[in-house]
């Protein structure tokens, strides 16, 4: 069930920057390597709905009802404006302020997880792509979609890992840089924004 072809085309799939990588990248940047990790889970955690979804045929909503698929997205759109608005007005990215560890860790974790769950083309996603890798032969599609969903969001956590700690290793010399952390907050409140137009602009797939 497992094949390399799902593997490959998986690491592809979730190598491509964006709104999940871009979140963690930032976070790895302003906030750290540690809090880094607490946005891939985030990020993750956000694939479940999205797997559900897909698995039990709810995606097809979506597809089928313009209505449905447009209140998700313009409601996904918006909070990477709001995200967008965030990074370019405070200090930090995630607005965080110095709190107790626990409760900004929660917040990083349900930010990323909100990232992923208001995104409707992430359902339609999984409903296109992973029937694919399932064989004919199995006895349970559903188990198959699942299975090969945790595979997926597996690797998923472990390049956004991969992502977070790496732009951790920059976040001592960008912070202490002035105009570099400014520069830094503008480029990613950008990028966040020009995502949430995109998705505000896309049709279904």
């Amino acid at each position: 069930m497992i094949s390399i072809e799902f593997l490959l085309t998986s690491l592809v799939v979730v190598l491509i920057p964006g709104t999940g990588v871009i979140y963690t990248v930032a976070t790895g940047i302003f906030v750290g390597k540690r809090a880094s990790i607490f946005a891939a889970f985030g990020c993750t955690l956000g694939i479940v709905p999205a797997l559900l979804a897909s698995a039990f045929g709810l995606a097809a909503i979506f597809h089928a009802s313009a209505l449905a698929f447009q209140v998700v997205k313009y409601t996904g759109a918006l909070y990477l404006i709001y995200l967008a608005w965030q990074m370019w007005r405070f200090s930090s990215p995630l607005c965080l302020k110095d709190n107790k560890a626990g409760g900004r860790y929660t917040d990083i974790v349900v930010k990323g997880c909100l990232i992923n769950i208001l995104n409707p083309k992430l359902s339609i996603f999984f409903l296109a792509f992973l029937p694919q890798f399932i064989s004919s032969k199995t006895d349970s599609a559903l188990v198959g979609m699942m299975v090969l969903g945790l595979v997926f969001m597996v690797m998923t956590f472990a390049v956004f890992i991969v992502y977070g700690v790496l732009s951790g290793i920059f976040s001592h010399f960008i912070v202490k840089s002035k105009i570099a952390s400014s520069v830094m907050h503008r480029i990613f409140a950008t990028s966040f924004a020009a995502l949430g137009l995109k998705l505000a602009f896309s049709d279904r797939v």
